[in-house]
């Protein structure tokens, strides 16, 4: 044996497909005995039919073959594609071995609070093309008080008087237990000197202010990117909530309208986003998940398959 698992992926799978899309598939493979033995395993096998420097077209093709091990690590960290991949349903599968459906089997015990990463796709997506009033409001706020102060001053010696609202504040100390501040999601130590707060602030201000009016005209933004970001919130919050995604996702029809840019970025895709994003932030904190997978199950699951399917040991 040595694919595991291959399916149908990307937009056919979430249900959100147009005559423009391409062809996605992913699965996860069993490295060769050469490539155990040897510690030469690859992470990823690519096909792909397009062109490498520009966009696909409608009707390429593209194929991600995850080795078990790459794969095992994907889910542990609750990465995106693999959580998709262990939520396809059956009809998405073109093959599909008896060690995919025990790992599809026991795929709880991947959900762990590590599903933030599903979160911080999201946000990174969602960064890129816009950002709302409140944000640009809390780091103009905190550059007004830091121009105030003398720039040699360390952030600890303004603490008192750095703002606290939406977007901004204090944050959990780092693991030496150095207080920090955040604001719009960049941390600073408070060892770190006022001077050297400044530019990175006033950066975010001139680099997301444009964007944000640029997002106000639906100008410059990527509905394709953002449709993900949209996607991966509601797909984060369906295994928080029920334990489970469901494919063709219940939001799809919404989902192809972010997609194809007919709602307004502003007024309605933006607010809505950071608010599915700000409500799965709350349900994975206050969630009985555990902080991180059961990854003694999965290092033992990978070494029982390696063992019978690549050396014969019952």
């Amino acid at each position: 044996m040595d694919l595991i698992v291959k399916m149908i992926f990307g937009a056919p799978l979430y249900g959100t497909a147009t005559p423009q899309s391409d062809i996605d598939y992913k699965g996860v493979f069993l490295p060769s005995r050469e490539e155990i033995l040897l510690g030469r395993i690859p992470k990823c096998r690519r096909y792909a039919t397009g062109d490498t420097y520009c966009k696909n077209r409608p009707g390429d093709v593209d194929e991600d073959l995850y080795s078990l091990h790459h794969f095992i690590d994907l889910a542990c960290q609750g990465e995106i594609v693999a959580m998709d991949m262990l939520h396809a349903p059956p009809n998405a599968w073109i093959v599909a071995s008896e060690v995919w459906k025990e790992i599809v089997r026991h795929r709880q015990r991947f959900y762990s609070k590590k599903l933030m990463t599903f979160l911080a796709y999201a946000r990174r997506q969602t960064a890129k093309y816009g950002i709302r009033g409140s944000r640009l409001h809390a780091a103009a706020t905190l550059l007004e008080v830091l121009k105030q102060k003398d720039p040699k001053l360390r952030l600890a010696e303004a603490w008192s008087d750095l703002p606290r609202m939406d977007h901004c504040g204090e944050a959990d100390p780092d693991p030496n237990g150095i207080r920090q501040y955040q604001v719009c999601g960049k941390t600073f130590q408070a060892t770190v000197a006022i001077g050297q707060v400044i530019p990175v602030v006033q950066k975010f201000l001139e680099t997301f202010g444009q964007r944000a009016r640029l997002a106000a005209d639906n100008k410059a933004i990527d509905w394709k990117a953002v449709s993900h970001a949209m996607r991966a919130a509601i797909q984060t919050r369906e295994i928080i909530v029920n334990g489970q995604i469901v494919y063709p996702l219940r939001d799809a029809a919404y989902l192809q309208e972010i997609k194809a840019g007919r709602l307004d970025y502003n007024k309605e895709v933006a607010p809505a986003l950071e608010k599915m994003m700000a409500e799965v932030a709350r349900l994975i904190t206050r969630s009985g998940l555990p902080d991180q997978p059961d990854r003694l199950f999965w290092d033992d699951f990978i070494c029982r398959t390696v063992e019978t399917y690549r050396f014969g040991i019952q």
